[in-house]
Formats: C-alpha cells, structure tokens, sequence
C-alpha cells in the first residue's frame, strides 16, 4: 500500500494529542482536529505562532530552532503547571535533515486511578 497524503492526513486527525505543525517562518501550516478543538480560533492555519505566543516565547522557540539546527532532536521545554503537562520541542526534518518546521509535543500525566480516560475527556473536563 501506498502511503498517501490522505492516509498521513487521516492518521494525524485521529490522534488524540494537539499536533499544530510550523514552518522555520512560525507560520502555522497544519492543526489536526483534536488542536482545533483545544486551541479554537487562538491559533490558525496560515497565519503566524506568534499571533498567540509573546516575545518570550519567541525567544524560546528561536533558541530551540538553533539547537535543533546544531543537531539536537526533541527538547524538553517546561512542566506546565497550569495543566500539569510536560511540553517539548519537536523539531521536523525533511530527507537531508534539515529543519523544516517543528511542533509541540504535550505529555499529560495520569494516576493510577485515571489511566482509562480518553484525552478528549480529560481535556473537556479540563476546561
């Protein structure tokens, strides 16, 4: 089987976690379904990161291209102590591994009582 544009397509919208996909230019180029429903209309496709992230975010996120351009891969960023996740950096690398673009990779933690729960009901109990 060939692996098409619809079947990447597919398999990204059904994963549960936020994926938003953004060029080495912060512009946004790809939000699967489970972003668009936690983010709404702060983040949009086409239009830049930054619309919803501050100057110190910027910084960051400059930082994490220049390490990922020296060879690094994904990098922690901060436990967000707000949701209680762990986020990292995940820089994308085309066939020469350059850096293309990168995404944010949330981790959310469970205790052993809540394992079972689906992340789209945690998230909608979350807000």
């Amino acid at each position: 089987m060939q692996i098409t544009k619809e079947i990447l397509y597919g398999i990204l919208g059904a994963y549960v976690y936020e994926i938003i996909f953004v060029d080495r230019n912060h512009t946004v180029c790809y939000m699967n379904k489970t972003a668009k429903q936690r983010y709404g209309d702060r983040v949009q496709v086409g239009k830049s990161l930054f619309n919803c992230h501050n100057k110190n975010s910027k910084e960051k996120i400059e930082e994490f291209l220049r390490r990922a351009d020296a060879g690094e891969n994904e990098m922690f960023e901060i436990l967000n102590e707000k949701t209680g996740e762990r986020e990292f950096f995940v820089p994308v690398r085309n066939s020469d591994g350059d850096v293309i673009g990168y995404y944010e990779r949330h981790e959310v933690s469970w205790t052993k009582d809540t394992p079972h729960i689906p992340i789209y009901e945690y998230w909608k109990n979350k807000q």
